[in-house]
């Protein structure tokens, strides 16, 4: 009986602890004497003042250094995101012994989350691992408590420099580039941390490091052999031609720089060995170098071009090829290859009348790699046929740019056949499409038949002005019909009158969504929808077309129209905040708020 209690009690006590512990340990559980290790506890989600444990009998070298990580994934049409943060120590076993690790804690959403106490048990090295220990020789710079056979006692520009690189200074407007920063070092290094990201102007940016462990590798430089940790890496999408220049980036650095003794010309001297120095942890601050990348205009475009630049395929076409009528039908076309999928914009079809088009639903499938971004992006379009026959879907046509050919590329989809068969007359008779109220004007009501007798009747004088009243309002009525159907057809022919009615309507749905996103503190898609949100209301209300799309261009266009100077400050000083903030490693939420208020002051102003 007591021992079933005791099982019972211990599986509570586990479902307890695993249902409601969110921060984990990582650490060894024994060592060595003189041994140095790391001690690492990870949060799932956005977490505030952290507070340590008590590392009692143990020398923190180092810490708490602060990480965090996201990840998105794209299943099925359904987002998911997760965010994880990380505090680290680098502790030195003095002594041998056990040693008991009490418990972390942090803040997660206002509610304090702690970690499970741990026992480190430290043992004593024998004579002959101390002598294996000294004469070890270990070559990695990026291990901070190895033994090396000459350390570096001082830090210069020679033995520790940060570089940043770009794969294509001339490049095309929408083409890809990949950029990569890097720490070059002759030192051990602890832990590196990036202060200011580079704002990135002009262009659109997609990190391609997020989730991924720092590459570490050998490079010559000068002549001199140097360890390289890539710290970042990401694709850039030029969003407008000319000379534009990428900001540097800064960031700090904690250096194990080995402090060796004096000599004092006694036999103290024989004593002056490696093993018997210690090392003392510099921190650095180091900056990049800034990059000019030169940004060539795109060739006038094909009609029907959508802003895509790379290198694609495009498939589509009808879920079926027979249909009852007032039945629904899928049309999809799916763009895939390698360049700004995310930048391309919705294709316009060019369906007969009969068929009632419903917005599409976009989904992405779209991977970062090292080399840039790829995938695909699919369009699915409901149909409704409203009559019956045999209609054409036209082929649809899809250009993008090629940037190694330095010309445009058109890719087909095919004509579709559908066929509509008769639908279901109660469906039919219960069916409602757009053009119902102005099919009942022109339908023709069953006569009533009966024994009527005619008999000549003498009108009022109330009835002849009634009749005549009536009359008057026919004709207004007919008037007023004939010219709403002519500012109907104006209308349709009129695409930048189209364009500027829909401005606003996309801009608020947008902004919709990046509410959304501010609320999850999602911070990567809230900046994509305030970005296209404003972008897209300036170039529907002013007719600018995609490939004319820039911030000289909306200026210019701002001032034709006589917008005032201070709307037109306000709009280009938001333009140039959302540029930055989209690449700041973390936003508060306070400054997400105040960008969201000033894009909804814009759009409003606009």
């Amino acid at each position: 009986m007591k021992y079933r209690l005791t099982i019972i009690l211990l599986a509570i006590l586990s479902f307890s602890t695993a249902g409601g512990q969110e921060m984990s340990v990582s650490a060894p559980r024994s060592v060595s004497a003189g041994d140095r290790f790391q001690v690492r506890f990870e949060v799932n989600a956005n977490s505030s003042s952290f507070r340590g444990p008590s590392f009692k009998g143990l020398s923190v070298l180092s810490g708490p250094s602060t990480s965090s990580s996201s990840s998105t994934s794209f299943i099925n049409g359904k987002v998911s995101h997760s965010v994880s943060t990380g505090y680290t120590y680098v502790i030195l076993a003095d002594q041998d012994g056990t040693f008991n690790i009490g418990a972390a804690s942090c803040t997660v959403d206002g509610k304090t989350v702690s970690s499970e106490p741990f026992t480190i048990k430290v043992e004593k090295l024998s004579q002959q691992q101390q002598q294996q220990r000294q004469q070890q020789q270990r070559r990695d710079p990026f291990d901070p408590w190895s033994n090396h056979q000459q350390q570096t006692t001082k830090i210069d520009n020679t033995t520790l420099f940060a570089r940043a690189s770009i794969n294509k200074s001339n490049l095309y407007q929408g083409e890809q580039a990949i950029i990569t920063y890097k720490i070059y070092t002759q030192v051990p290094i602890s832990q590196f941390q990036i202060d200011k990201l580079p704002g990135n102007k002009g262009f659109w940016a997609e990190d391609l490091s997020v989730g991924k462990e720092v590459k570490q590798y050998e490079e010559t430089v000068n002549g001199q052999r140097y360890q390289v940790a890539e710290i970042r890496r990401g694709a850039l999408f030029a969003q407008e031609s000319g000379t534009i220049r990428i900001e540097p980036l800064d960031l700090n650095v904690l250096a194990m720089v080995q402090r060796q003794r004096r000599r004092s010309g006694t036999i103290w001297d024989l004593f002056d060995d490696p093993f018997f120095n210690s090392a003392q942890a510099v921190e650095r601050k180091l900056t990049t170098n800034a990059l000019n990348v030169k940004v060539k205009p795109l060739p006038s475009p094909p009609d029907g071009y959508t802003g895509a630049v790379g290198r694609f395929e495009v498939n589509g076409g009808v879920n079926t090829n027979s249909v009852r009528a007032n039945e629904a039908v899928t049309y999809r076309i799916t763009i895939s290859g390698t360049g700004n999928l995310m930048l391309i914009n919705t294709p316009e079809l060019n369906l007969p009348k009969v068929f009632e088009t419903y917005d599409p639903e976009v989904k992405d499938k779209i991977t970062k790699s090292d080399n840039g971004v790829s995938g695909s992006r699919t369009y699915e379009w409901v149909l409704i046929p409203r009559s019956q026959g045999e209609f054409k879907i036209p082929a649809y046509e899809f250009a993008y740019f090629d940037p190694s050919s330095g010309r445009y590329i058109i890719k087909h989809v095919e004509a579709q056949r559908l066929n509509v068969k008769a639908g279901d007359p109660k469906a039919m008779a219960t069916a409602s499409s757009k053009d119902d109220v102005k099919m009942l004007n022109r339908d023709i009501n069953y006569i009533k038949l009966g024994h009527y007798s005619l008999k000549q009747r003498q009108l009022g004088d109330k009835a002849v002005v009634w009749f005549w009243i009536a009359i008057a309002a026919i004709v207004g009525l007919s008037l007023a019909t004939y010219a709403y159907g002519r500012k109907l057809q104006a209308d349709n022919r009129d695409i930048a009158g189209t364009r500027l009615k829909q401005a606003t309507r996309m801009a608020r749905r947008r902004l919709k969504k990046a509410a959304v996103y501010l609320k999850a503190n999602d911070n990567e898609h809230f900046y994509e929808e305030i970005y296209k949100a404003i972008w897209g209301c300036i170039a529907d209300k002013y007719n600018i077309e995609l490939a004319e799309l820039n911030r000289d261009t909306v200026k210019q266009c701002l001032q034709s129209k006589n917008v005032s100077p201070s709307v037109q400050e306000d709009i280009m000083k938001l333009l140039q905040d959302v540029d930055m903030a989209r690449f700041a490693p973390s936003d508060p939420s306070a400054k997400r708020q105040a960008i969201f208020d000033e894009a909804l002051q814009a759009i409003a102003s606009l």
